[in-house]
């Protein structure tokens, strides 16, 4: 459970098996994410993350229930870094399987963003 004080939860409606409720916990919005991100569910998490509207947005995806992700996720990933980053923010992962830790290794997303085993821990100051 993420400590601390939640506001403006909202739930984006599932295209395709993704699922993402989006939270803000001391500043910082929290996406959860559940189901497979791939090319069909991608636009999801997209435009989850296209709704930040803050000036430095720190965003943190909680994807331990992310079962499956392709290059589909990563690219939206590299993307969000680059566009947050340009803003002077923030995104970091937590919690993902050891599948799609296993794809963000591969690929070196987990050397650009920062992964933390729980959501308490990237949530950490």
């Amino acid at each position: 459970m993420i400590e601390g004080r939640m506001t403006d939860t909202a739930q984006a409606a599932p295209a395709g098996r993704l699922a993402v409720v989006a939270a803000t916990t001391d500043g910082i919005r929290v996406l959860s994410l559940a189901g497979e991100l791939d090319h069909d569910s991608g636009e999801t998490l997209r435009q989850a993350l296209a709704a930040t509207g803050t000036e430095k947005p720190r965003i943190v995806l909680d994807m331990r229930q992310v079962t499956f992700m392709d290059s589909t996720g990563v690219n939206i990933l590299i993307a969000a870094y680059r566009t947050l980053s340009e803003a002077g923010g923030w995104i970091r992962l937590a919690a993902p399987s050891k599948t799609v830790l296993r794809v963000l290794h591969l690929v070196g997303v987990d050397s650009l963003i920062a992964v933390r085993p729980t959501l308490r821990e990237v949530l950490a100051p």
